[in-house]
């Protein structure tokens, strides 16, 4: 990999909507919204490079489109399965992924990735 490719930001949007309790429970599509958006405005603070931010969704919340800056996946089963075969479909390439979930970390650092919390993104 150069120097100019960009991180790979695959962000667990099940775990970082749950991350904080306001209400994402009675609407998690909208939840995943605009968590989306805030990606898009935001980026990933203090990361200063090229990012391609992946924002993984699974259950109520497949169907969110992706904006501009934001790609959306949704997981056809597993959301942590679909992050796990995201890292390994990266052949390498720096990804990060964001998730507080002990077990989906452990996955994705056996195959390379380095891990963050949902604060990372949550502003």
């Amino acid at each position: 990999m150069d120097d100019t490719t960009p991180l790979l930001v695959i962000v667990d949007a099940a775990n970082v909507v749950g991350s904080v309790p306001d209400g994402w429970w009675r609407d998690r599509r909208g939840a995943a919204e605009r968590l989306r958006d805030r990606l898009a405005e935001d980026g990933l603070p203090g990361h200063s490079g090229a990012v391609e931010i992946v924002l993984v969704v699974e259950g109520a919340a497949r169907g969110v489109e992706s904006a501009p800056g934001v790609r959306v996946e949704s997981a056809p089963g597993s959301g942590d399965d679909h992050m796990v075969e995201l890292v390994a479909e990266a052949g390498g390439r720096p990804c990060l992924v964001v998730t507080a979930d002990r077990e989906l970390r452990r996955r994705v650092t056996e195959l390379g990735a380095q891990v963050t919390g949902p604060r990372a993104v949550r502003g």
